[in-house]
Formats: structure tokens, sequence, C-alpha cells
């Protein structure tokens, strides 16, 4: 017989319970003791969802106040050296002291986990590092919870290896491999202590696997294991996102009871790793997508793997079935989607749909398909609908894609010859300051957009409402003395929803809420058809923005991939192809932008690095399209206007060239909790346009000091050239509130007073001293 079972369930609840409940902690509006039964109430919750699915394990392990990542830290006791706390006793402020700063710590760096948008704390690493696991065992308290409340328990836990390397060293180590031999007794302790608990199986998550690891890393894996597998409980290693089968020698050696790979991503690994699979061991196959919400074609799930069980059987090897990945990737429940279309709904599945469709898959595949008749009638019928509907394709759209030319993707004249019809136009003076462009989104916005949505505010009223937002955010700015301004986003609910909104294509849910980090979540729409735009989206709100100031005003466009990643995309149809057709329905924007006298345009493209594939032999594909649909939609402007984008929380030094091939005259990125070292890339390669490194850190309600500021800017100023560096926040500040949005803003723009003011007493050192 076949096990269904998942590697995680979304946390935040189908409200986002955990989420109003975290936040209200952090205002001190309830008590630790209240937030914490919350959490259990909802762990309870969700354990219950998966019993009552049929699944023949709940997962425990996979709840976490902020990330995976960082809870795993907290509980061997390896949270930064440089906070201070007690290894073996850490608290929950703490553990938030860690995630969003104080007053007095900065908080850890933060970057994507893999290729998604989900982020994760980044381990600090030195010499010094200690791993003490928890006197109060988080982990071990939770499966007992899960014990008495009458559950077959598989735990879920991040591997040693993959702990580590997520990590960064900041001192004393050369790699931090060099922290192995401290870590892996901790983790036995946890492993003995768990089998103490009853726990039969461990799911030890290796995600590291799927990436192009070096021989050293590599190495690493068989002494760790075979310690770690025995006397513990079995372990099922789990890899997800992408294939191992190039480690397909590795796993079979590997001292564990299982391995779990990704079918839905990369089905061609299978074949691999069934020639020679070990006998009597455990083979699980997520093949239902974890990260997209389509419903699955179980008919062809079903006939594509019956052989596999058969090939399993004679092997004695039993047969898991799961999800991809971590459901956390996707939204909890469909059901409660009451307001969408009845046929695009009927073409989705989120968390909860998903462990129907693993144990349908399940049952049938032992021979019980009767049980499953009703998911595999649904299932079929979704897909027939999907294929016929005449609302996927829009023939006007795929001809215009067809027609276009190579030269539509490129600026008239070199950014050297752009910059300085630029600096003619704007007049700024060294060093600009300027905002990524959302200001505060406070309860007033969001109750009016919400009553609008429920038609309990017109049209004009939501107008003038949105309005005078915008003139009061123009006024702020003005007061503070920002050179560039933006009209503050007020009418926009997310980056990616309120365009996505405006354009054919795109479908939304009520509440089909995602984690991104901490509390924060997001609501990705899903891209169903073909993608183009009726009319101009953000030319009205920009231009009368710009009516309220003569300082130069800065439209603001999310960019065609971050449209493509952070939605759920199509699955008929090459990614690249959806991300060239948003590119042509944002160049429309572009224009209709510069038509009415915005001169500097921002096309924030925090995602490009995000939709980086994972194995490095499949990037230039990816680049290329991603660089192309980026020039496709900002290229049809003239030389005098200016176009900026934003990235952030993720590596890029190893994709800096096609950074520059994107030409935007100016790129802002995050650089505050990282002190600028992001930076040393740019300056290396010699990145060729300007450049405006974060100050400070917008997900920490902690203001920065002008002197910290400073600082970062002076380190900013060693490695590129003044004329290049602009001066701005680390990201957009829509949530952040009005008096920490204030003071930090007056604060960056001192220092950038401060920056100019000694520029101009070191060119008149330098004067006197020539003469």
């Amino acid at each position: 017989m076949s096990i269904a079972h998942i590697l995680g369930f979304p946390r935040i609840g189908a409200q986002r319970e955990l989420k109003f409940a975290q936040e209200a902690f952090w205002r001190g509006e309830i008590s630790e003791a209240a937030l914490r039964d919350i959490a259990s109430d909802l762990r309870a919750q969700h354990w219950a969802l998966q019993q009552q699915a049929g699944l023949d394990f709940v997962t425990v392990g996979d709840f976490s106040w902020y990330d995976q990542v960082l809870s795993t830290l907290n509980l061997f006791g390896a949270l930064p050296t440089r906070y201070g706390f007690d290894r073996e006793h850490t608290s929950l402020e703490n553990y938030f002291t860690a995630a969003r700063g104080n007053a007095q710590h900065v908080a850890m760096e933060m970057t994507k986990w893999f290729d998604t948008n989900y982020h994760y704390l980044v381990p600090e690493w030195t010499a010094d590092t200690q791993f003490d696991l928890q006197k109060n065992n988080a982990l071990l308290e939770e499966v007992q919870q899960a014990q008495q409340l009458g559950h077959q328990v598989k735990v879920s836990l991040l591997g040693p290896l993959s702990l580590l390397y997520l990590g960064k060293v900041k001192s004393g180590l050369s790699s931090p491999l060099e922290l192995l031999h401290k870590l892996l007794p901790a983790y036995k302790t946890l492993l003995i202590s768990l089998q103490e608990a009853g726990v039969e199986w461990v799911q030890i998550d290796e995600p590291i696997l799927v990436l192009d690891l070096s021989a050293e890393w590599l190495r690493a894996f068989e002494p760790a294991y075979q310690l770690l597998s025995t006397n513990t409980p079995k372990l099922l290693l789990t890899t997800y996102f992408d294939a191992v089968a190039e480690h397909a020698d590795l796993l079979h050696r590997l001292a564990v009871d299982g391995v779990h790979i990704d079918v839905v991503r990369a089905p061609q690994q299978l074949e691999t790793l069934l020639k020679n699979w070990p006998q009597g061991r455990v083979l699980s196959l997520g093949v239902i997508d974890g990260r997209n919400i389509w419903r699955a074609d179980l008919s062809s799930i079903l006939a594509l793997y019956q052989p596999v069980q058969s090939r399993l059987k004679t092997l004695q090897a039993p047969l898991w079935l799961a999800a991809s990945c971590s459901l956390l990737h996707v939204p909890v429940d469909l059901d409660v989607e009451t307001k969408l279309d009845p046929e695009l709904r009927s073409w989705l599945a989120f968390a909860i749909q998903k462990l129907a469709e693993i144990v349908s898959l399940k049952h049938a595949l032992d021979g019980n398909k009767q049980v499953a008749q009703e998911q595999f009638a649904i299932a079929d019928a979704a897909l027939q609908s999907r294929r016929t509907s005449k609302r996927i394709h829009i023939d006007s759209v795929q001809k215009r894609l067809a027609q276009t030319q190579a030269s539509d993707a490129e600026r008239n004249s070199p950014f050297a010859e752009r910059i300085i019809a630029q600096q003619q136009r704007f007049q700024l003076p060294l060093f600009p300051t300027t905002t990524i462009g959302s200001f505060p989104q406070t309860k007033t916005i969001r109750q009016a957009r919400a009553a609008y949505k429920r038609g309990e505010l017109k049209h004009l009223e939501y107008l003038e409402a949105m309005r005078a937002e915008i003139a009061y955010v123009v006024a702020e700015q003005e007061k503070i003395g920002l050179d560039v301004l933006v009209h503050g986003e007020a009418e926009r609910n997310d980056m990616v929803e309120y365009f996505g909104e405006q354009l054919w294509g795109y479908g939304f849910t009520q509440f089909g809420w995602v984690q991104s980090y901490g509390s924060r979540c997001v609501k990705p729409p899903f891209i169903y058809g073909d993608v183009c735009r009726p009319e101009a989206m953000t030319v009205a709100w920009s231009a009368y923005a710009q009516s309220l100031t003569q300082k130069t005003m800065k439209g603001m466009l999310t960019g065609p991939i971050t449209m493509l990643q952070w939605s759920f995309v199509r699955d008929d149809q090459p990614r690249a192809t959806t991300a060239l057709q948003i590119a042509l329905a944002l160049r429309d924007e572009v224009a209709d932008l510069q038509k009415a006298g915005i001169g500097m345009i921002q096309i924030d493209e925090p995602a490009f690095r995000e939709g980086l594939p994972l194995k490095q032999k499949d990037w230039t594909a990816y680049l290329e399209n991603a660089v192309h649909a980026f020039k496709l939609c900002s290229a049809v402007v003239k030389d005098e206007t200016q176009i900026h984008t934003h990235m952030c929380y993720a590596e890029f030094n190893d994709i800096l060239p096609w950074i520059a091939a994107m030409d935007a005259d100016v790129i802002s990125i995050e650089t505050s909790r990282s002190a600028m070292e992001l930076l040393e890339g740019f300056s290396d390669f010699a990145y060729p346009n300007q450049i405006g490194p974060g100050v400070y850190d917008i997900h920490s309600p902690r203001v920065a000091k002008v002197s910290e500021m400073q600082k970062l800017l002076q380190k900013a100023r060693q490695l590129l050239p003044d004329q290049s560096i602009w001066v701005n926040p680390d990201c957009g500040l829509k949530t952040r509130d009005w008096p920490e949005t204030i003071a930090a803003l007056e604060h960056m723009v001192q220092a950038a007073a401060l920056l100019r003011a000694s520029c101009m007493e070191e060119a008149e050192v330098e004067h006197q001293h020539c003469c």
C-alpha cells in the first residue's frame, strides 16, 4: 500500500490568523500566552485537516513564528552571537529581535528561499558559533501536542548541510562546513529525543542538493548521515524545486530510509534514480504541484506512475505520494472563494484541495479508484474546460508578439549619451534622494479601498479620497526635502495585484493569501490566458501627483518578470511567452506615462533574480528572456526620460552582466542589512549606470541614525563614483507607519546633505592643494 503525506502546510491560517496575532503581539495588544494559544489552535486545525483528508501522517515541525531557517537556528541556540542571547534559553522576544531588529539591534539579513517569493533570515556563521539544543524544545512540544490529539506524526526538519549552506560566513571561517562537526551532535541529540518521544519518521530537508554543489559539500553528506541514522528515527531525505539525478549514486549510498524527489519540476530525473534503487527503501514522489494552483491531471499522473509502483514492488520498496514541496507556497482553501468566476474556480486547487488530490491518487494506485472517482471526474472536467475555453487565447496579442523586432528592445542612444540629456533636464544635486515608491498604507486608506470594493463608496468619492492621500504624500516629501518624489501608491492594494486587476488574462481571489516572510502575506493573482492592457493603469494618478509639485515625479510600475514571478502562472504555454506578453502591455503604459510628461519611470524587478533557474546550465535561456522582457517594455522612451528599476533581497553578483544588459539608467538595491556588502560586486564589475544603495532597512521598525546612514554612504563612495550614487531606503514603505517613515527619511536627507557638504570640503581642499 502506498503512503500519502505532505512536506508542509501553510502556517498562516485561512484567514491569516497568525499574521494578525503576531502584529497584535508586537503592538503590545495581546500577551505572549495569547499568541501561543492562537498558534497552538492553528496547528491543531491544520493537523485535523490532514487527518480528515486521509493522509497517513500529519506533518509536525512546519510551523514557524517567522521562517523555518530562523526557527531551526533558534532550536539549536545559534542565533547570531552579536546579539548576546542565552543560547539554551532563547525567548520569543529574542527570536523576534533577530527577525525584525529593535532600537539596539539590527535585524538579520533576509533573502529569497531558492527561486520562490518566500524569504528566510540568513544565518550568520563565525568561529565562535555554537549549537546547543534549547532546553524548552519547541519542536518536541509540537510533537507532543499532535500525539495528544491522536495523530500519527512525521516530523519536518531542515537538514544540517542545508542549514549551514544557506548561511553567510561573517568572521573566522573559510567555509560554513567548518561548523559541521559542532552542528551534527546537536542534530543527533534532537533526533534521539524525537525517537524517545515515539516519532517513527523524520522528514529531513536537504534542498541544496538541487543546486550546483561543490565536491567539498557533496563529500560531507555521507559521513553526516551515517552519524545521524544510527539509533534515531527513520529518515526521509527530502529534495524539491529541481532535479537531483546527478547525485543518484550519492543518494543510493546515503544512510537514509527514504528519499523524496520533485517530479513536477523535474519529472525526467525519476528514471535515473530508479536505476539501482536500494532494496526496501522508500521513494516519495512529489506528484502534485506545491507551487501552483491548477487542478492536477489525475488521470495522466495515475497512468504515469502505475508502472513505477510495479517496479518498486519488485524491490519491496514502498511508494509514498506527496506534493512536490511544502504547501506553504499556495493559499489554504478554495472553498471560501465564493465570488470567483465559476469556470475559473473549477480549474484551481489550493492546499486543502491538494490534500484530496494526493489521497485520491493513493487510492487509485492501490487499486481503489472507485473511492476517488469523484475527484478524478472533477479533474478531468477541469482539464477539458481549460483546453477548450475561449477566454484563454487572444489572437491580437499573439500576432503582436510575433511581429516584435529586436530593435524594439533597444534605447535610441547608449547610457553615456542619455545621462547627459537627463542631467540637463532634471538638474539634480550630487547624491539625489528619493524613495522606492510606496508610502504607508494607513488604516484610512485600506478602509476606503474596502468600502469602494463593497460599493459603499462611490467612484468619485474614492477618487477624491485617494487624491487627498496623494496630496498629503507629496506635501510631506517636499517638507522632508527629497529631490525626486513619488505619488505614494495609495490606490494600490499590491504591486502585482493592482496591475493584474487592469490587465486581461489575470484572475483574482478574495482570500488566496500566501506568506512572503514573517507576518507579511501577499495575495498573488493567477494568469489564465493571454495578457494585454485595455487602457492606461497609472497615468492619471502620476499626472495628478506631478501637477502638485515643481519637483520631478517618478512614475511607478511593476516589471514584467515580477508580474510573472509573483503570480500563479498558466502552465499551458512557456513562461517566457507569458513574460513577453506582459512586457508589451507594460510598454504601452510606459509610452503613455512619457506622453503625460512623466520624466522618470521606475519599473520594479525585485523578482528578477528569483526567477533564475537553480542549475547554472539553465541560466542563459532565462536571463536572455528576462532582459529582453525588461527592455521591451522600457526601450520605448526618449533619451531624456530616465528609466529606474529596483531589486531587493537577493544575491546579484553572479548575474551582474545581465543586470547591466537591462540598461536601466538607475538601479536601486537593498544593501543596509548587509552593510553595503552587495555593492562590492557592482564595484568589482564596474557597473556602468547609476545605483541607489539602500541606506536603511524598511522591514524593521527601527529608525536608523543619521550617523549610520552616513557610514553606509561613505562605504558606497569607496566603491562607486560619487556621480553614480543615489540615496534611498532599501525598499518601499507601505508596511511602515508615518512617524517611523518621516523620521527615517529626514535622517536620510540629512545624511545626503552632510555627504554633499563633505564632498565640497574635499573638493576645496584638493583645489587649494593644486593651487
